[in-house]
């Protein structure tokens, strides 16, 4: 359903190792808005939502709510650095379009039947 990259994990580690709860769920969900129709919302959440799905991913443990898997099924999440820093990178084989932002993308209706 979800992928994560090696650099992914490393940097959701990372960031883990700096909070209170090093137990938290890395959440990946969408929103409405962005650049193009949509845009990806990421969180450590304590505990998941009622409905989420959690999924393990090497030493990751993802919550994913159910209504956004036609949105996200297939995604692979990395991580990279370069001159402009470090961020992670999204690619959606469900997007018809990316912005150049790479965080917003919208869907062809016909996907989402």
């Amino acid at each position: 359903m979800i992928h994560l990259s090696q650099a992914a994990i490393t940097e959701i580690n990372r960031i883990k190792s700096r909070q209170h709860h090093p137990d938290a769920l890395f959440q990946v969900g969408v929103q409405v808005g962005g650049c193009s129709d949509f845009f990806y919302v990421l969180a450590l959440v304590e505990c998941p939502g009622a409905e989420d799905m959690v999924l393990e991913r090497g030493e990751v443990k993802l919550a994913i709510a159910p209504q956004t898997v036609p949105y996200l099924n297939g995604l692979t999440i990395d991580y990279s650095e370069d001159l402009m820093g470090g961020g992670f990178r999204f690619h959606n084989p469900n997007a018809a379009q990316t912005c150049g932002c790479g965080n917003s993308f919208s869907i062809a209706e016909k996907q989402l039947v």
